[in-house]
């Protein structure tokens, strides 16, 4: 018996038994899928300026009934036109510029922790065209760092988007244009700034063009900058040693002169007059310094910095030009993600 166990234990039926039990052991446990959800997408349009202001309305909730969270990315065939973050019940809304002519908008959600991607149905939209001779613009964003957008910052770090002008109807201005760029609904502790934060579109630019070439829209970096919390709180600086003699260089002779003027008040009525205001100016003086910010900060130093706060916030892109009569503002949204 002892034989035939040894003759039917061949090399490799033992390496093929191991193979089978560490499959066995090692296999990779199978988690529960992913809660699916629903987006939708509902538009509302409005002209001004010569341009079409487009309001975006997005919901994602899984088909459990439960709360979806993150950001959504508003697409138009395939590419990304803004970006919103969704609030604590899953409902996000953006204000965003669309130019002249048809749009087909669609959201398009990348899923949490908990509930799996899904994509709206498309929403037809037509902008109206703007007349022949104002010239409009449209503002477009690529991330460079982080590399995706919806964008995803830890409190303390800074990220990076190009942000292009596209002009349209441009070909009749006579003199170049300039477009002033800024951002709105920021969280707190956090800030942006744009290089250069004025671009110009000149005539001969095109809404696309080879890179590289001088017809190319103007661009600007966009650099969003997150605060990290500090650890402790900054000390006060050290009071001198001399500090003593100072104050009662200032108390004496406030003091001696309120008792010269109270002595002398037995004679003379106005000097107790006198002596009471000196007294009352005193006071004043010396709880405007105690309460003073400059004071509070030279004797207990600077409050720790705040980090900025988590959570998901939708960010204003806006360019804002004049045609020397008007100022039109045209935006996009970004949505943003602190951790």
């Amino acid at each position: 018996m002892r034989g035939m166990i040894r003759r039917s234990l061949r090399p490799e039926t033992v390496a093929g038994l191991g193979i089978a039990l560490a499959m066995i052991v090692f296999a990779p446990v199978v988690s529960a899928s992913s809660v699916s959800s629903e987006t939708t997408l509902n538009v509302t349009t409005h002209d001004q300026g010569g341009t079409t202001k487009a309001t975006l309305h997005i919901g994602v909730a899984g088909n459990d009934g439960s709360t979806a969270s993150g950001a959504v990315s508003i697409q138009e065939r395939g590419k990304t036109v803004a970006s919103v973050a969704l609030n604590g019940d899953g409902q996000g809304t953006a204000d965003i510029t669309l130019p002249a002519g048809a749009h087909n908008l669609r959201a398009v959600y990348a899923g949490d922790s908990t509930h799996a991607a899904s994509v709206s149905s498309s929403q037809s939209v037509t902008a109206m065209s703007a007349p022949t001779a104002a010239t409009t613009y449209t503002l477009s964003l690529a991330a460079i760092a982080p590399t995706t957008i919806p964008m995803t910052l830890t409190a303390g770090t800074a990220g990076q988007v190009k942000v292009t002008v596209v002009p349209a109807n441009n070909a009749s201005l006579t003199a170049p244009m300039f477009v002033t760029l800024s951002c709105s609904g920021l969280p707190d502790q956090a800030s942006c700034t744009f290089s250069p934060s004025t671009v110009e579109i000149l005539s001969t630019m095109t809404a696309t063009c080879t890179t590289g070439s001088a017809n190319c829209p103007p661009t600007a970096t966009l650099v969003l900058q997150t605060q990290a919390g500090g650890t402790a709180k900054n000390a006060a600086p050290a009071v001198g040693k001399h500090s003593g003699a100072v104050v009662w260089a200032f108390l004496l002779p406030g003091v001696l002169g309120l008792g010269g003027l109270a002595w002398g008040a037995r004679r003379r009525r106005w000097l107790s007059r006198v002596a009471l205001l000196g007294l009352v100016a005193l006071v004043t003086t010396l709880g405007t310094t105690g309460c003073n910010p400059r004071y509070y900060y030279y004797n207990h130093g600077p409050d720790t910095n705040l980090p900025t706060p988590a959570g998901s916030y939708t960010i204003n892109i806006i360019g804002q030009s004049s045609d020397g009569i008007t100022a039109n503002n045209f935006q996009t949204t970004l949505a943003l993600t602190v951790q």
